[in-house]
């Protein structure tokens, strides 16, 4: 899918929990953009999971089970997991916003005056283990204006 119409996709839902749940909508569509390909990857078009997030033993829903790149002591393995299915896009939107709000390791991201610094909270929270995951996020939002996104405060 073209950047621009990934974007243009999920850029309403990631406005609306911009909104109720306070994570920025940059954030949200950069993370979903890099996360899933645009759109493109397995675990999304298998399990409409833009975020990559995993099945923990909370998680009631709908599962499904893939391997994925782990940075783990200094090198990139692969490595089986069990990820979360959703039934529509909106779905994982919504989710990815609870998920990071209920969960305490990110409360800090909630005090970052930026979406640049929410990145750098998401990355020392544990978010992913790519060491460039903040940055790549960053890029991505300065790439695609996606700070056009947040409206004002953010």
């Amino acid at each position: 899918m073209k950047p621009q119409d990934f974007i243009a996709l999920i850029g309403p839902a990631a406005q609306a929990c911009h909104k109720s749940q306070g994570v920025p909508a940059s954030i949200t569509v950069s993370q979903a953009a890099l996360e899933s390909g645009w759109g493109e990857s397995g675990l999304t078009k298998t399990a409409k999971n833009l975020f990559g997030i995993k099945a923990d033993s909370l998680w009631r829903g709908e599962t499904v089970m893939l391997d994925t790149k782990e940075f783990i002591r200094g090198q990139w393995v692969v490595v089986p997991a069990k990820w979360r299915k959703y039934p529509t896009w909106q779905a994982s939107v919504d989710d990815h916003a609870a998920f990071l709000k209920r969960n305490p390791r990110y409360k800090d991201c909630f005090l970052c005056v930026s979406a640049q610094t929410f990145a750098r909270a998401l990355l020392k929270a544990g978010y992913a283990t790519d060491p460039d995951y903040a940055d790549k996020l960053i890029r991505l939002i300065g790439t695609y204006s996606l700070a056009s996104l947040d409206g004002e405060g953010v």
